[in-house]
């Protein structure tokens, strides 16, 4: 019988696994023992949900930075959150400024507006790092320019964007600045009104350590956008309206508990452990494998300074049938492709079949950096 390798995971950066103990242990707590619907009634079981949800909401605001809890919205997901942003913010005939380092997430909600005629879009190019250049957001900007929207880091390489510097660039114009945090809120320390973010989206599932159903919309003061859902909030039921308060504008549909219950563990386990010093040992370890990997011939390697990625090629392969040897021969688990975010591989020059990409998370060590570097040296020869 053929010796089945340890499972080593390592696409952390598309769903965290595994999960912390107490984060499974909250999510089991309140589908078995809870049930109840938020907001939804006044009898013990609704109360406690009512209680995990508000005791999440403020874990978010933390995690931003102390941010006012009133100002977290919490959505079913990220994608979800981002597209409630751009439709909710987004007039017609205004002009809008991206990036080429952006997920999908971003790219096409703004792309089916500009389809449809609603707005105009500018795409800014990245460079071989995954980098966008603020200045160029300047020299894209136009009168009917509203809204910026970056991507914190980017998902394939894991460089940094200097949002401080893209907020300037907006704000001097009167614009808003739009941030997708997924790959960085959980691993970098976010202050969001320091970042000069206007609005900030993040999922649970990924850096969080949390589970799918749930992410985090945050909009500072002033900054509203229209809901693109309307219906129950167990608020105000009497009007036809959505209610003025953010929260409860942004939030329409019962609340899956399950998931907001694990984000209020994740956050506390991170916080217990220190999102810097978390951060920092995932960085170390995808330093450490792009390093290696760097001195194999024939692999070019792609690693920024922000996010724990590592994404590569290997001269001669195709990226999926690297993956595919990897798990086959060391039991590393890995995503191969283009990672939903076509448009940078144009700046890495790797679109004909994208990268290879490790992601380091909180339950690696050393020997997985050996056991990815030790394949792709065999693959090699």
């Amino acid at each position: 019988m053929p010796i089945t390798p340890p499972r080593r995971y390592l696409d952390n950066a598309a769903t965290s696994w595994p999960k912390p103990e107490p984060v499974l242990a909250a999510w089991e707590h309140a589908a078995r023992e809870v049930g109840a619907a938020a907001g939804r009634g006044t009898y013990r079981s609704a109360l406690e949900a009512g209680a995990i949800r508000d005791r999440a909401r403020f874990a978010a605001a933390r995690l931003l930075g102390g941010v006012d809890p009133a100002r977290v919205a919490l959505p079913a997901g990220c994608t979800l959150a981002l597209n409630m942003a751009i439709h909710g913010l987004v007039r017609p005939g205004d002009h809008v400024i991206t990036t080429a380092a952006d997920h999908n997430a971003v790219l096409r909600p703004l792309h089916a507006l500009a389809r449809r005629g609603i707005t105009e879009l500018t795409i800014l190019p990245c460079d071989g790092t995954g980098r966008v250049d603020p200045a160029a957001v300047a020299a894209a900007w136009r009168p009917a320019t509203r809204l910026v929207c970056c991507t914190h880091a980017s998902n394939v390489t894991g460089t940094a964007q200097d949002v401080a510097a893209i907020a300037a660039v907006a704000h001097a114009r009167g614009g808003l600045l739009l941030v997708d945090a997924a790959q960085t809120l959980g691993v970098v320390p976010l202050d969001v009104v320091t970042l000069g973010a206007d609005v900030v989206a993040a999922p649970a599932h990924k850096w969080l350590h949390g589970m799918g159903g749930v992410a985090i919309l945050w909009a500072r003061g002033g900054v509203e956008p229209e809901p693109i859902v309307q219906g129950g909030t167990g608020a105000a039921s009497e009007a036809l309206d959505m209610p003025a308060v953010f929260v409860e504008r942004m939030e329409a549909g019962v609340h899956d508990l399950p998931p907001l219950a694990a984000l209020v563990a994740a956050a506390a386990w991170l916080e217990e452990r220190g999102i810097a010093t978390v951060g920092a040992a995932c960085r170390d370890l995808a330093r450490d494998c792009a390093a290696r990997l760097e001195s194999l011939a024939g692999v070019r390697v792609f690693a920024g300074d922000a996010a724990p990625i590592v994404s590569f090629t290997v001269e001669g392969y195709d990226p999926a049938d690297v993956a595919a040897i990897l798990e086959q021969a060391a039991g590393v688990e890995v995503r191969s492709g283009l990672h939903c975010a076509a448009r940078v591989h144009e700046g890495l020059g790797t679109t004909a079949g994208g990268t290879v990409r490790a992601s380091f998370g909180p339950f690696n060590g050393p020997e997985d950096v050996v056991a990815v570097v030790d394949v792709v040296a065999s693959i090699r020869g």
